[in-house]
């Protein structure tokens, strides 16, 4: 019993952390942020991976396999919209004007 208070304690603690450290971001910090949060959620990724395979309980495993498809989601998504928010920096190509000889013959 005395396990599990712990590991909510920290759970709660690192929310509360979590919500400082975003609240505080500038937004044009927010793509640089966002890139490497992706890499992050790569992590947690496989971390709920592991965590789903070592789940001994029929509630253990429910929630460990939530846990697994938000971080896909999550994952994906962040991936998304970072390359969605890259590509507004991207500038098209123009063509060249048509010069005199070309429009001529």
């Amino acid at each position: 019993m005395s396990n599990d208070i712990i590991w909510l304690t920290f759970f709660v603690l690192s929310v509360f952390v979590g919500i400082e450290v975003i609240s505080k971001v500038s937004s044009t910090l927010h793509t640089p942020l966002m890139s490497g949060a992706n890499a992050i959620h790569g992590i947690i990724l496989l971390g709920a991976i592991l965590v789903a395979g070592e789940a001994d309980g029929g509630i253990a495993l429910t929630v460990a396999l939530i846990a697994v498809v938000l971080a896909a989601v999550n994952m994906v998504g962040g991936f998304l919209v970072t390359d969605r928010m890259l590509q507004m920096f991207v500038q098209k190509k123009k063509k060249p004007a048509p010069s005199g000889e070309e429009a001529s013959s």
